[in-house]
C-alpha cells in the first residue's frame, strides 16, 4: 500500500511503473538499481603483452587479453566486448589482494606506505585460464585481480562518474512551489526495508520526505535514528522540543516569524538533515516553509554571477551562545554557498538568527556582501520559490539541511495546548551507509 500511496502524491518526481519496489523511479531511473555508465577507454600502443585463453564457466567480465605499456607505466586490458582499461603500475601494487597485502575480513590495506615503491615497474603481466589478471613484480610479489573487480575500478572518466553517483547518490531534482511532496508512512519506513530505501534515496534526490501516521508523543524521532544507525547529538541533545519558551536561548522557541534559514552553520560539521515531528499544531498560524537551496543558488548564478561568486568565496561568521543541554558558546566561518571542486553547489549555510555582528571583511567588500546576500534572500523568497505547507500532529517531515532552507509563520497557541514539534538531527555519513546496505539487502531479496 505504501508504493501506492508514494507514487500518487508525488509525481513526477518520483513514478511507479509495474511490478515491485524495483520498478519505482525517479525522472525515468531506477531508485534501485540506477544504470552504470559504460566502461570505456581509449586504447594506447604497447610495449609487450601476455595472455592466456579462458576457460569456460568463468565469472565476472570477460578479459580478452593484458599487456604492460612499460612507457606510460600502466597495464592495458582489454576486455572480451572490445573495452579497455588502464591501470597504473603503483595503484596496482598498492591495491594487491592477496593476504599479506589486504585484510579482506576488514577490507583494510596491511601493506604500509613506506614498503610501497612508488615507482615499481612489473616482471611479467598475464591472463589467467580462470579470467583474472596476474602480475609479478620486480621483487618476486605475485598479485592476482579479478576481473569484476578490475571492471568496478576502472579509471575512465565514465566509470569513475558512474562510480560517484552509484556510490554517493548524487542525482538531485531541482523544485519550485510547485512540488508534490514526497509522502510515505511512519511505521512502513520502521518495518520494511523497501519502504526505508525509497524514504532514503527520495530524501536524497528531492530533499525532503513527510512522514505520516506518527504516534503523537515525544520519543518517536529516536525510532528513526535507529532504522539508520544513531541520531547526532549536538548542544541542544540528541532532541530539542520546539516550543514557546520563557528567556528562549534560540529564536525557533519563541512564536515569531522565522525567515527561511539552515540549522546549526554554527558548527564545523553541520548536521546533514533534520527531522521535526509535530505532536502539537497552533491554533492559528505556523505555516511552514520550505526553499530549495540548491536551485535558488543555481537561479543566482544564472541571474547575478557576482553575488555567487562573492557568497561562494567570502566567508561568515556564526555565533551561537547559551545553555541547553550544556553550556555552549558556538562560532564558525562557512560559505554561503559552498561548492565543490568542480563548481557546483554542495551545501548552504545561511541562518539570520545567528549570523554573527563580527563580520571578518575588508571594508571594501562588506557592501559588495550585504548586496549579494540581500539579493540571495530575494530569490529565496520568490513565490515561485516557497513550497509551504500545514503540518498536522502526527507529521514528520524529514529535510536535508545541507540543501533546503526551512522557515515558519507566525503563530498562536490554544490555551489547551503550546504548539509543540520535537526536533532531531541526523549525518549523511551515516545515512548513506543505510542507503547502501539497505540497498544491498532489498538486491539480494530481488
Amino acid at each position: 500500500m505504501w508504493m501506492n500511496t508514494f507514487a500518487r502524491l508525488v509525481p513526477p518526481v518520483l513514478q511507479r511503473s509495474s511490478g515491485a519496489c524495483r520498478a519505482l523511479q525517479f525522472a525515468g531511473r531506477s531508485l534501485l538499481t540506477p544504470p552504470l555508465a559504460p566502461l570505456l577507454v581509449r586504447g594506447q600502443q604497447t610495449l609487450g603483452s601476455a595472455s592466456l585463453p579462458v576457460r569456460s564457466g568463468f565469472t565476472g567480465p570477460s578479459v580478452r587479453k593484458a599487456r604492460a605499456l612499460k612507457g606510460e607505466r600502466q597495464v592495458e586490458v582489454q576486455w572480451g566486448n572490445g573495452g579497455h582499461s588502464l591501470y597504473p603500475y603503483t595503484w596496482l601494487r598498492d591495491n594487491c589482494q592477496c593476504s599479506a597485502c589486504m585484510l579482506q575480513s576488514a577490507v583494510s590495506r596491511r601493506l604500509l606506505l613506506v614498503d610501497l615503491d612508488v615507482n615499481t615497474g612489473v616482471k611479467s603481466v598475464e591472463v589467467t585460464n580462470n579470467n583474472q589478471l596476474s602480475i609479478v613484480w620486480p621483487d618476486q610479489h605475485l598479485s592476482v585481480f579479478d576481473s569484476e573487480w578490475l571492471k568496478k575500478h576502472c579509471f575512465s572518466d565514465e566509470a569513475r562518474k558512474a562510480r560517484r553517483d552509484k556510490m554517493f547518490f548524487n542525482e538531485r531534482y531541482l523544485w519550485g512551489s510547485t512540488l508534490n511532496i514526497p509522502t510515505m508512512g511512519f511505521q512502513e519506513v520502521l518495518q520494511d526495508d523497501e519502504a526505508a530505501l525509497s524514504w532514503l534515496l527520495a530524501l536524497r534526490r528531492v530533499g525532503m520526505v513527510h512522514l505520516k501516521g506518527t504516534p503523537t508523543e515525544r520519543g518517536q524521532l529516536a525510532k528513526l535514528g535507529d532504522r539508520i544507525g544513531f541520531l547526532r547529538m549536538t548542544h541542544y541533545g540528541l532532541t530539542f522540543q520546539v516550543q514557546d519558551k520563557p528567556m528562549a536561548n534560540n529564536l525557533a522557541y519563541t512564536a515569531g516569524r522565522l525567515s527561511a534559514h539552515t540549522d546549526l552553520p554554527v558548527l564545523q560539521y553541520t548536521p546533514g538533515i533534520q527531522l521535526l515531528h509535530c505532536i502539537i499544531q497552533a491554533a492559528e498560524g505556523g505555516v511552514s516553509e520550505m526553499v530549495d537551496g540548491f536551485h535558488a543558488a543555481e537561479v543566482l548564478r544564472q541571474e547575478d554571477g557576482e553575488a555567487f561568486r562573492i557568497l561562494s568565496s567570502l566567508l561568515v561568521d556564526f555565533n551561537d551562545v547559551g545553555t541547553d543541554y550544556c553550556d555552549f558558546f558556538m562560532h564558525n566561518k562557512k560559505h554561503t554557498i559552498e561548492l565543490d571542486n568542480e563548481g557546483q553547489v554542495i551545501r548552504v549555510h545561511l541562518n539570520n538568527a545567528t549570523r554573527d555582528s563580527v563580520l571578518d571583511l575588508p571594508l571594501h567588500q562588506v557592501q559588495p556582501f550585504y548586496s549579494a546576500l540581500r539579493t540571495f534572500t530575494d530569490i529565496l523568497n520568490r513565490p515561485e520559490n516557497v513550497l509551504t505547507y500545514t503540518m498536522e500532529p502526527g507529521d514528520v517531515v524529514t529535510f536535508d539541511n545541507s540543501r533546503l532552507l526551512h522557515g515558519r509563520r507566525s503563530y498562536v497557541s490554544s490555551s489547551s495546548g503550546l504548539r509543540h514539534l520535537e526536533g532531531a538531527y541526523l549525518d549523511w555519513d551515516e545515512t548513506l551507509s543505510r542507503i547502501r546496505m539497505l540497498r544491498k539487502a532489498v538486491q539480494a531479496r530481488q
